[in-house]
């Protein structure tokens, strides 16, 4: 490979434009892949990005769960013109035909070395693609409870239809479905959670289009013709009109909570004061997505001023964090946003300890899990109301260990952030709290209400994936199937759409992040008519049912662990020393 290794510059290689590159095979993939090398696919190209990692904006992680996969869409989606331009650079062949994903690394997939002279490497592709044509999906990193949302007497996949969570009937709930496949009452524990995931597995196979790499060609097909489209339609570009109502409808909640602190209405004031955090966070994500200028610096400094001058939150992190969300979107081990042992589990597979990629950690279901976890469902907005403190925590972690890149294009936004920090908690800190409030009694409720008040915007971040499928299908499911299949959009008229700031339209976003969100409802109709072609499910809920269902979601996984606790108890006083241990 040394021959076709590009030039370095002081960003990595450079790469002619009318450079040709060598057709690489799957195993000389793989060969680099074992000798430590990032390697991902995009537009049949073998990118080595291992120079780009620590430049890259949105953190290393979100690059480790593509290599060894066709990263074509999520690169697409995510990513500028100049910056898949800028990908180029890092070429060093090419596929032909349909690339078959291999597991990344990150993901606990296992590698070959490059052959030795004399082994039968022809032989053994074969054998592999025979094994990975026979098997089904992995249940690895698989677990779901039966979805509420596509289940019902008419849920076909030939005839697919848009669904209303009101329209819906629930279906029995994981036990019922278990215990036609073995005992009622299961006595070892991690074999229950075991069939558990199988089920799901097989639920979420029997709603969803096939795993034929023809099927998802197809449907992939037509979610880049989609895009064409959209571009065609100008749902691109920024309505810049759109942002100057919003700004002007910041600056009067902002005016009004001057205007009471003034006159010592401090609960009042705290509530506006939470009202203008909770809306500039809708501006933020624009921003952090490239959905105002499409301008990455522009866009980013945007975000930092308004996340973290006004808001005291790190735009760094909620980009590492969130492109990571993006890519393995409701997986339990590795997406963040649904990894929050021991508050919360979405998903009976939390209750096996699981390992998260993202945090680097064992998130263990150890005896506070054990205690909150049964009450998750009754503590659930309870604990929503001081989820701004917990953002606290992160972006901090985040600035003061550096977390960000500390070379290339995004060096500099630490330092900016940092700065932003420390102004944020000058007007705050000193000039609200202690300038302005007179007790000390004051000044905890105005913190108190101010931050429970954006509890809200914790609702509606959670509620568009908890309800959804956590099971994996394996590396061949399509980007925008899996999109659709662990993510729901919120129905609400259109004048209350200043209330969710794009959020309720968070299928549509996964699909496409980079569409402006006053763009996002008319997106809506082409997504829908998309979903009836290529037949995989649209959910669609109301506020209330869709609340309803995350509800029903933490419920269940509740009863799921009384059901383990129950076996462990069992197993406990037989004295069984295997299974009777938390393992």
């Amino acid at each position: 490979m040394a021959s076709v290794r590009p030039s370095t510059s002081r960003h990595g290689p450079s790469t002619p434009k009318d450079r040709t590159y060598p057709v690489m095979s799957r195993r000389e993939v793989e060969a680099l892949i074992a000798e430590g090398r990032t390697i991902i696919i995009v537009e049949q190209y073998v990118l080595k990005v291992d120079a780009w990692r620590k430049y890259h904006p949105g953190g290393d992680k979100a690059i480790l769960h593509m290599v060894g996969r066709d990263a074509t869409d999520e690169v697409n989606c995510l990513h500028s013109p100049e910056a898949r331009q800028m990908m180029d650079r890092y070429r060093v062949g090419r596929v032909e035909g349909r690339w078959r994903n291999f597991l990344p690394p990150i993901q606990g997939g296992r590698f070959r070395p490059r052959p030795q002279q004399g082994d039968r490497e022809e032989e053994e592709e074969a054998e592999e693609s025979q094994a990975a044509a026979a098997s089904p999906p992995s249940s690895h990193g698989a677990s779901r409870s039966p979805s509420p949302v596509f289940d019902g007497p008419d849920s076909t996949r030939t005839n697919p239809r848009l669904r209303r969570g009101t329209q819906a009937p629930r279906s029995p709930s994981i036990s019922s479905l278990s215990s036609t496949d073995g005992p009622e009452e299961p006595t070892d524990g991690m074999a229950h959670l075991d069939a558990l995931t199988r089920k799901e597995i097989k639920l979420d196979m029997e709603r969803y289009p096939s795993l034929d790499p023809a099927v998802q060609e197809g449907i992939v097909h037509k979610y880049r013709l989609m895009n064409e489209r959209i571009k065609a339609e100008g749902l691109y570009q920024c309505h810049y009109s759109a942002y100057a109502i919003e700004c002007a409808r910041y600056t009067l909640i902002f005016s009004l909570m001057l205007l009471f602190l003034g006159w010592r209405w401090y609960g009042t004031s705290a509530f506006f004061l939470g009202l203008f955090w909770h809306q500039l966070v809708f501006l933020a994500h624009d921003a952090g997505h490239m959905g105002i200028t499409h301008d990455f610096q522009t866009d980013t400094v945007i975000g930092i001023l308004v996340a973290d001058f006004l808001g005291g939150l790190s735009i760094g992190w909620w980009k590492r964090n969130h492109n990571v969300h993006h890519i393995v979107t409701n997986s339990p081990e590795h997406d963040p946003d649904i990894e929050h042992m021991p508050f919360f589990a979405i998903s009976h597979r939390f209750l096996g300890s699981l390992t998260s990629s993202y945090y680097e950690r064992v998130m263990e279901y150890d005896a506070a899990a054990k205690v909150l976890i049964q009450v998750q469902h009754y503590m659930y907005y309870i604990l929503l109301l001081f989820g701004r403190f917990n953002l606290y925590r992160l972006s901090w972690e985040y600035l003061i260990l550096g977390l960000g890149p500390r070379k290339g294009p995004a060096a500099w936004h630490r330092w900016l952030e940092l700065a932003g920090n420390v102004f944020f908690w000058s007007w705050f800190g000193y000039g609200i709290l202690y300038k302005c409030i007179d007790s000390n009694w004051d000044r905890f409720m105005f913190v108190l209400i101010s931050h429970m008040t954006t509890m809200p915007l914790h609702c509606q971040i959670t509620l568009s994936h908890f309800a959804m499928s956590t099971a994996d299908l394996g590396v061949h499911e399509s980007f925008p199937q899996k999109m659709l299949r662990t993510t729901m959009d919120v129905d609400c008229p259109q004048w209350l759409d200043f209330v969710h700031g794009g959020l309720q339209f968070q299928a549509i976003h996964h699909l496409y992040p980079r569409i402006p969100r006053h763009n996002l409802r008319r997106t809506q109709k082409l997504v829908q008519q998309f979903c009836q072609e290529v037949g995989i499910p649209y959910a669609l809920y109301g506020f209330v049912d869709g609340n309803k269902e995350v509800i029903g979601r933490l419920a269940e996984v509740s009863r799921q662990a009384a059901i383990l606790a129950k076996c462990q108890n069992v197993l406990a006083a037989r004295g069984d020393p295997l299974h009777s241990h938390h393992h």
